[in-house]
């Protein structure tokens, strides 16, 4: 019997399920695409006039046969079709739900772009139609297109991404008509339609549900036969709510319909929990025995269960006690701490008799520069504060702190515990960044747990949950940061053996708590208070460690140390100078950092374990693929990271965003006042990459080499002879492996190639200006000594000794430099032969052989044997005979030579005599 592939999608569908339809039969010509038994009535008038176009099969026209394989589409529920059984097997297409399991022997499908979250499910199809460069007809491009429009509100929803409107743009070179499609997503109700929708509009009641706004609309329609979800479409539109709820009673039952733009009001989750389901933005149920007002009760209560606020005070927050200001403080003192933090304003503090702090007011930036303009840099804040005592709570939602600001003009709003201490601040700026992020990108404290336990061991997990424990026991928090948390999130963090290669942050105090760990579990601690960091030393044999979630593991997955760093801020006094460095919060802390890619926080607190803190966009910028400074002085504080930028940005195959680039381009010329060093060892990092070369270019295109070196240069000698070298280093080749035996430095081999082009003349100014290192120009100088015999090593005729006294002493590195460099047959085969063959050759006789034909100990040793080596190595001589008869005769003219020396010393007159 005939086996078949269908694709199908939910009941009722909408244009994104019809579209995601036709795209699997362009994307898999070979699948039979199957309409539901129910389709909403802008689809049905499309369909009415379109369909001869279209590959459609209703589901009684479905040829007879067995069904392999079913493709479902945006949904993971549909209604069976004849032929299917128990071993049909399923394929997911859908951008719902990425976190729900999928059932037993199902698979998703890979549509060889990335990430499933796209405002449609129709992008996902067109995506892979774009890399299959394909061809349209209008019609096709036009549903296509119907599909992503109807889906993202013609690309207004929060749930819209570049790549739907990317795809957009892709199917109206296709042919896509605008007008059919404004038509259709845009169709008219009908009269019953519109009836109603002018009953649920009235009766909508607007709710705030853990900081969300929530739209309940419910009305009786017994005699209703219309679909419900397009008036869900027009509801949303016009209210734009962050979840929408339509309850329409027809008679014996009750059709609730739900809508939600951002993913942490579960619309799915509600909808089964009535005895419905659907996904996270859009569900449904049918609900009978319950009158409306009970269902609307019942959705209340479990859209409170099922909703988390997408942002609280807490996660925008500088944590910590921030700066404040006594009533007392001069207004000088003020100026001089805002400057330093670049602060706006500190709240204004007064101790009370119990001897707590009671929040007074605030004193802003502008009020303090006032005053000081004016001469009043001694009076005190208590004159120019504004007075007031406004804050906010942890856990409030933004929309709070947003309501205060404007209630009360502060532009810095205090956190506030339940006991009254001030725990954080929240300022305007905070604010600004969050906006166009009100639904951010986030990562699931599950998720992100999950990511830990793949990338590290258990005894590495264990050893992280082990200082969280005990920081959490010592009231602090405590979190990894940075590259690892960046790599982690990017599928490329691994634990290395037992290290743990990895920035570990503390807010509060690291020395205590490594002291804490030491009390505990052993081992020895070594401390640097000035900067207030902590070694614990996990791996000495005089200090062992001992508590049970140690000792459990094998001695070689525990690492030799781990590394506690007091979260810091830090303020640079002029460009390019080392900042000074005091404690602060993990916010600020992560404020000082280079990129927003760089930082993510993760923390290791029992109760907190696998939280993603996200304070400024990095985990947007590393999906977008970008990279963007914090501020707009980063590359003026520090212009070592203009090559750090490059670095990244070549490594993640990431763009620099525009306005940083602008800033990179604009402080290049500050690198002539970087220490040499720092230089030398950014250069050396990017050489130390996979593919350095690419980064290489890029720094030339900016400018940045010449800006370093006039003569560092990075063209196509780069891009073509360092993927040689690395060609070089993976194949069975004898240099190579000679490299790897002495272990030479892949940075050291690149540098020595990089500077090949360059005039020998320039090598001093170079190692000058990079401060390089001494084993770096000892390389490079054998690699110039063989540069300078290039021309003669490449000559056919060349003896093999003189081959090799000219290669003798070089380091295998250097030979495989030359070779990579000059890509000479000639000279490869050359080198070849002295490194296999003519480096070994060395005559019989030795210095004790010459010693015992009465030759007195003296230069001509080596003189002599170097001559017996280069006979053996040409083939003049081949035996110990042949080699005493060339030393008899060497030194027969040793001492014809002295003795005609001696003679024409006797017949010089003698200078008495003259």
């Amino acid at each position: 019997m005939r086996e078949l592939t269908v694709a199908l999608t939910h009941e009722h569908a909408d244009f994104d399920a019809i579209a995601s339809l036709l795209g699997t039969f362009l994307v898999f010509p070979d699948v039979i695409p199957v309409l539901p038994r129910t389709l909403n009535r802008n689809v049905r008038a499309f369909l009415t006039l379109y369909k001869d176009d279209l590959p459609f099969v209703a589901p009684e026209d479905l040829p007879r046969g067995v069904v392999t394989q079913a493709i479902l589409v945006d949904s993971r529920t549909f209604n069976a079709v004849k032929g299917m059984s128990r071993e049909t097997r399923f394929l997911l297409i859908d951008h719902h739900s990425l976190d729900e399991p999928l059932p037993p022997g199902w698979q998703r499908w890979d549509n060889g772009v990335g990430s499933h979250q796209v405002g449609a499910n129709t992008t996902l199809l067109v995506e892979r139609l774009i890399l299959d460069q394909a061809r349209l007809s209008p019609v096709h491009a036009t549903l296509l297109a119907l599909g992503i429009y109807e889906d993202t509100g013609s690309l207004r929803y929060k749930s819209t991404t570049p790549r739907d409107a990317r795809c957009v743009a892709w199917l109206l070179e296709q042919g896509a008509n605008l007008e059919v499609i404004n038509r259709f997503v845009h169709f008219p109700l009908s009269p019953e339609q519109q009836k109603l929708f002018q009953t649920l509009m009235e009766r909508s009641q607007h709710v705030q549900v853990a900081g969300h706004t929530v739209v309940i609309a419910a009305a009786e329609a017994p005699e209703y036969t219309e679909e419900i979800s397009a008036l869900a479409h027009k509801l949303r539109e016009l209210y734009e709510p962050d979840a929408l709820f339509l309850i329409v009673g027809l008679g014996d039952r009750v059709q609730v319909v739900a809508r939600s733009t951002v993913d942490s009001v579960d619309v799915g989750k509600i909808a089964e929990a009535l005895g419905g389901g659907g996904h996270t933005r859009a569900a449904a149920a049918l609900i009978r025995g319950m009158s409306l007002e009970e269902i609307r009760q019942r959705i209340l209560e479990l859209t409170e269960r099922f909703s988390q606020p997408p942002l609280r005070v807490r996660d925008i927050m500088s944590r910590g006690r921030p700066q404040v200001l006594t009533p007392d403080t001069p207004i000088e003192k003020a100026v001089e701490l805002m400057r330093r933090y670049g602060h706006e304003g500190f709240p204004v503090v007064e101790k009370r008799r119990d001897g707590q702090e009671a929040l007074m007011g605030i004193l802003t930036r502008r009020e303090a520069d006032r005053a000081f303009s004016h001469g009043l840099g001694q009076e005190p804040v208590r004159r120019f504060m504004r007075v007031g005592s406004v804050f906010v709570r942890p856990d409030d939602p933004i929309s709070v702190v947003q309501r205060r600001m404007i209630e009360s003009g502060w532009g810095q709003i205090p956190v506030v515990d339940e006991g009254g201490q001030i725990v954080g601040i929240v300022t305007r700026t905070d604010l600004i960044k969050l906006w166009g992020q009100a639904e951010r990108v986030q990562e699931s404290r599950e998720a992100v747990a999950q990511r830990l336990a793949q990338a590290l061991s258990p005894a590495q997990q264990q050893l992280l949950r082990l200082a969280g424990q005990e920081a959490a026991r010592s009231g602090q928090s405590i979190y990894v940061v940075g590259g690892f948390v960046r790599d982690l999130l990017l599928g490329q963090a691994r634990g290395k053996g037992a290290m743990l290669d990895m920035d570990i942050v503390v807010e509060g105090d690291a020395i205590r708590l490594a002291r804490r760990l030491q009390e505990k579990c052993g081992g020895r601690v070594v401390t640097h208070r000035r900067f207030g960091t902590a070694k614990w030393l996990l791996k000495e044999p005089e200090h062992p460690v001992h508590c049970p979630e140690l000792t459990g593991a094998p001695a070689e997955a525990i690492p030799a140390h781990l590394d506690l760093v007091t979260a810091r801020t830090e303020f640079y006094t002029a460009p390019t100078v080392l900042p000074t460095v005091e404690q602060s919060s993990i916010k600020l802390d992560l404020h000082r950092r280079d990129f927003t890619i760089n930082t993510l926080a993760i923390c290791l607190n029992p109760e907190r374990w696998g939280e993603l803190l996200d304070f400024y966009g990095g985990l947007a910028d590393l999906q977008r693929g970008v990279i963007r400074v914090l501020h707009s002085l980063s590359f003026v504080d520090d212009p070592t990271r203009i090559l750090r930028a490059v670095r990244y940005e070549q490594r993640f195959n990431f763009r620099i965003e525009e306005r940083t680039l602008e800033l990179l381009r604009d402080a290049v010329e500050l690198l002539d006042r970087v220490t040499p060093a720092r230089i030398r060892h950014e250069l050396e990092r990017i050489l130390q990459e996979e593919t350095p070369e690419k980064a290489l270019v890029r720094l030339d295109e900016l400018g940045v080499l010449q800006r370093i070196h006039p003569l560092l240069r990075a063209d196509g000698w780069v891009s073509q002879r360092f993927p040689r070298l690395r060609q070089r280093l993976e194949e069975p080749d004898v240099l190579a492996q000679a490299v790897a035996e002495v272990g030479e430095p892949i940075e050291r081999l690149y540098w020595a190639l990089w500077i090949y082009p360059i005039p020998p003349q320039a090598d001093p100014e170079l190692a000058e200006r990079l401060r390089l290192r001494t084993e770096t120009m000892r390389f490079t100088g054998h690699v110039r000594r063989l540069q300078a015999h290039r021309d003669e090593l490449t000559q056919p005729e060349l003896p093999p000794s003189r081959t090799v006294a000219i290669l003798d002493g070089s380091p295998a590195g250097a030979l495989l430099v030359l070779s990579v460099a000059e890509e000479n047959p000639t000279l490869d085969r050359r080198l070849l032969r002295y490194w296999t063959e003519w480096r070994q050759v060395r005559p019989s006789l030795t210095g004790a052989d010459l010693r015992a034909m009465g030759l007195p100990p003296s230069p001509l040793y080596g003189q002599i044997l170097w001559k017996l080596r280069a006979a053996r190595l040409d083939g003049t001589i081949h035996s110990r005979e042949e080699e005493l008869a060339l030393v008899k005769s060497l030194l027969a003219q040793e001492q014809a030579a002295q003795a005609a020396d001696t003679q024409a010393e006797d017949t010089l007159p003698d200078p008495k005599e003259s």
